[in-house]
């Protein structure tokens, strides 16, 4: 007899927590529960089961189907290493007196995986998550992306219809999960549907381009893991395709938007280093679309568990899950400030080293001329590219095109465009001045400078470090020093000066970005 009910899901899930089921190693066990799952954690391994559920989405109430999709789930996993599936495992025996791995008919299927401390996953951090982790983190999901297969001609994945049908579904589900708590519902899925007929053109330029790939497909903090050091990623959507060959923005817009709810700052550390690893900024149209996405799927999870059997305090966690996600998917859709900050100086005179906080105390992600001007050529960020022509006018030319599309595509995406480039001369600084007033919003130069001796100092240090992306050597910065064009009066309008002994003031910043902050 295989499961097929709840009762009898947790009825044999009991009997595998007694510790006569275990042999000699299956100490210390603990269960956990998620609305799909429950995974029962013993000595070094822990074994994943399938509830016997039908929400839609997925279907689990018989067996077969708790079994295909166990086998993709190692498949899946396999891609994000440290690979933590090990096999998938027949639980053969009685709901009374189950056999994990052992002979006669099975009545449930379980994947078996290496056991990590669930206190290690990042949701569980919150505190003490910082921008260096999610750093690494941006980094391995932008290599992810890069490297997943990409959607096949033909299929419907990443179509208008494909993108909207499990956002429908998440309005259907919610109000029938909850129907008493649904204020907003309405408002966030008119804003939804209205978004989507927007961006119709550029869902169907993306799935053009090759950006609709088998992802992740559930890519939050609860599924990321603290393990040795770095974040690990675990538990990819296995059971329904189509929510996992979805756009790459997508994926990474449900990390953002758990971050934006519990950390609001990381966001943009990770979109900053996501996006210049991906260098995928024309997807930024895409994002908050997806985030309010995210966050109703969140509140859908949360809505499906408060039906389910819970204590009180569990169901008064839930409760204040499921309102806090429905809140952020409001926030979301309200419209929200950008601005325009150029750093001007030569090679060494720190603008790199100044702007990389900034994306911590702002809502702002980086564009930089020396990461772009690389990928224009096709190069690694860190590749030396003095041999390819990288500096000719031509390029720089394209260089700063590029730039420019970039960074509109920042602001109008309701963030700060940090544009990190020498911005030498005054023509160049005036056009993006221009620019801001164009898009109305704010405007700021940061002024980098350093005594001459302490510029030739960093740029020959900086040349050693193996995360250097300049090419600039002693003969560019001489060559810079001669061309560069100062500020003018009128410049000095909208410019901060920094320098040794008179670093970047935040307060001096904000005051003149105006309404742009943080916001949760």
């Amino acid at each position: 007899m295989s499961i097929d009910s709840l009762e009898q899901h947790e009825a044999l899930v009991r009997s595998l927590m007694d510790e006569r089921r275990w042999p000699a190693g299956g100490a210390n066990r603990r269960r956990i529960d998620t609305h799909i799952s429950t995974v029962l954690l013993a000595g070094d391994v822990a074994y994943k089961l399938k509830k016997p559920l039908d929400l839609g989405f997925l279907d689990f109430m018989s067996l077969d189907p708790r079994h295909a999709p166990r086998l993709d789930e190692l498949r899946l996993q396999r891609r994000l290493p440290p690979d933590l599936d090990q096999a998938v495992c027949a639980i053969a025996g009685s709901v009374e007196a189950p056999d994990i791995d052992g002979a006669g008919p099975v009545i449930d299927w379980a994947v078996r995986m290496r056991r990590f401390d669930p206190d290690a996953i990042l949701s569980n951090l919150t505190e003490r998550l910082s921008p260096r982790l999610i750093e690494r983190l941006a980094l391995r999901i932008a290599d992810f992306h890069a490297r997943a297969a990409v959607s096949p001609v033909g299929e419907p994945f990443g179509a208008a219809a494909a993108v909207f049908a499990p956002m429908q579904q998440n309005f259907v589900q919610i109000r029938a999960s909850l129907p008493a708590e649904t204020a907003g519902l309405d408002r966030i899925e008119t804003w939804s549907t209205d978004q989507r007929d927007r961006l119709a053109g550029l869902l169907d330029e993306r799935k053009a381009g090759g950006h609709i790939r088998e992802c992740h497909g559930d890519l939050h903090l609860g599924n990321v893991a603290l393990i040795a050091g770095e974040p690990v990623v675990f538990d990819a959507i296995e059971f329904n395709p189509g929510l996992r060959w979805i756009d790459t923005m997508n994926d990474v817009a449900f990390l953002s938007m758990d971050l934006r709810h519990r950390r609001p700052s990381l966001a943009y550390c990770l979109l900053d280093h996501y996006l210049q690893a991906s260098g995928d900024y024309p997807g930024l149209p895409l994002l908050r679309f997806y985030e309010v996405y995210r966050a109703l799927v969140r509140t859908k999870i949360a809505a499906i568990r408060a039906t389910q059997e819970l204590t009180r305090a569990q169901r008064e966690a839930v409760m204040d899950e499921f309102n806090a996600y429905l809140g952020l998917a409001d926030r979301l859709t309200q419209p929200a400030q950008g601005a325009v900050i150029i750093t001007h100086g030569v090679s060494g005179s720190g603008k790199s080293h100044v702007v990389r906080r900034l994306p911590e105390l702002l809502p702002a992600v980086r564009v930089r001329s020396d990461v772009e001007r690389k990928r224009l050529l096709g190069l690694d960020a860190h590749a030396d590219a003095t041999a390819e022509g990288a500096y000719s006018a031509e390029l720089t030319q394209l260089t700063y095109a590029r730039l420019a599309d970039f960074a509109v595509e920042v602001v109008q995406a309701g963030m700060v465009a940090i544009v990190d480039a020498t911005f030498l001369q005054y023509q160049k600084r005036a056009l993006w001045h221009a620019l801001a007033d164009a898009m109305k919003v704010p405007f700021v130069i940061l002024d980098c400078d350093a005594p001459v001796e302490i510029l030739r100092e960093r740029i020959l240090a900086r040349r050693r470090r193996a995360d250097n992306v300049s090419d600039a050597d002693l003969e560019v910065l001489n060559a810079q020093l001669q061309t560069r064009e100062p500020l003018s009066t009128d410049e000095r309008r909208y410019a901060i000066t920094i320098g040794p002994g008179q670093p970047l003031s935040a307060d001096a910043l904000l005051e003149r970005l105006g309404r742009v902050r943080h916001r949760p």
